[in-house]
């Protein structure tokens, strides 16, 4: 079974140590999304053993629909299929789900809804989510929840909210029975429950409090960053957290920019995930402690230094900036796939500092210097 260990606590900031079968996790810590079993951008497995990565993320409802959840059992689960040994999260496929929102119909046993890919009629409910998830064989497992607007009315958010308790219990219990069987690729499988609730803090809190009674392997924070305010999700954060237990890891699912995780570890939270990284390298935006760049700008035409002096990633040890926009301009996969590079590595790095910052007692100083320098005030950024 899964340890949880804190390290050290700077304020709320926690420094731990999640350990799991597929080896421990050092937290805080960004979960790199490779949502069809691969991150987008053309980067293999070696390319995020080389980036620092220590989670990959992939999703249910994608890999359910293509190639196949029984398929990727047969092959051994995620794991083998992907040739990555170090701990995967799968997401329940619930936000897929409920962001297909012409194509779904919601009721109490679960979800019918047709394929993205084919038009085929889908059923996924809490169990079948589970199934899926143990055929993938990751390491954690996501409950099935209803991801609600966050401009959602009060009522439906309510009854959404205790549609997703009862679920997570249905959840709880698939889950044991399927890491009981002898059949099962991974029967050391974790769960996570996910706090729904939208911007509403008393549904929030009183959902954290129930979850937390089914006393799941760590718990998430749901349905931030679709569409609300940064105050907002910062506001939601600061009253829900305190009620999610200290001793499990908290997750704050599709977060998000460097000062959302900045500011979001301060307030206890533990894992992030987020396609901002991979989709901005794609086009051209990159990360640096300046502030983000545009390598599209004409500027950076005859460019010969790095994305950033003194990076390690791949990109910065051997190309210019000049070169790499050549390649963008010229719709080369490689320039891409070097932006994406750069943007995980400047991730990874980035909770590596926020770490080693939590150990130090200087978590504060650090997350403020950091923020500063993002917003431009140092020579060469151009926005944070």
């Amino acid at each position: 079974m899964a340890e949880y260990k804190i390290i050290k606590k700077d304020g709320n900031a926690k420094r731990a140590e999640f350990k799991t079968v597929h080896g421990a996790i050092q937290t805080p810590v960004f979960m790199n999304v490779g949502t069809q079993a691969a991150i987008k951008g053309a980067v293999s497995t070696e390319d995020l053993e080389q980036i620092k990565t220590q989670v990959e993320l992939s999703n249910t409802y994608h890999l359910h629909v293509r190639p196949g959840d029984d398929l990727i059992y047969e092959l051994g689960g995620l794991h083998k299929f992907m040739n990555w040994e170090k701990p995967i999260l799968t997401d329940s496929g619930g936000f897929q789900v409920f962001s297909l929102a012409q194509l779904r119909r919601i009721k109490e046993e679960g979800v019918y809804f047709h394929s993205h890919v084919d038009g085929r009629k889908i059923f996924m409910g809490p169990e079948e989510s589970m199934r899926i998830q143990s055929n993938l064989a990751s390491t954690i497992a996501m409950g099935f929840d209803e991801c609600p607007s966050s401009v959602a009315d009060r009522r439906y958010v309510q009854d959404s909210v205790d549609r997703t308790t009862r679920w997570l219990a249905r959840c709880k219990k698939e889950m044991n029975r399927l890491n009981a069987m002898e059949r099962t690729i991974n029967r050391n499988q974790l769960l996570f429950g996910i706090n729904q609730g939208a911007v509403y803090e008393d549904i929030r809190i009183d959902h954290a409090k129930r979850i937390v009674e089914l006393e799941l392997d760590g718990y998430a924070v749901g349905g931030l960053a679709v569409g609300e305010t940064h105050e907002e999700m910062y506001r939601i954060l600061d009253v829900t957290v305190p009620h999610l237990p200290e001793n499990k890891p908290v997750y704050l699912m599709g977060v998000g920019t460097p000062a959302n995780i900045l500011e979001a570890v301060e307030r206890g939270v533990d894992f992030f995930d987020c396609v901002y990284p991979t989709r901005n390298g794609r086009h051209g935006h990159v990360y640096t402690n300046q502030g983000k760049l545009n390598l599209f700008n004409q500027k950076y035409a005859k460019d010969v230094r790095p994305i950033e002096e003194g990076c390690q990633c791949p990109a910065c040890r051997r190309y210019s900036r000049a070169y790499i926009r050549h390649l963008l301009k010229a719709k080369e996969m490689l320039g891409m796939r070097l932006c994406a590079l750069h943007n995980l590595y400047f991730y990874n790095t980035m909770m590596e500092e926020i770490r080693e910052a939590i150990e130090q007692g200087r978590y504060h100083s650090y997350k403020e210097e950091k923020l500063y320098g993002m917003k431009g005030h140092k020579s060469g950024g151009e926005e944070a």
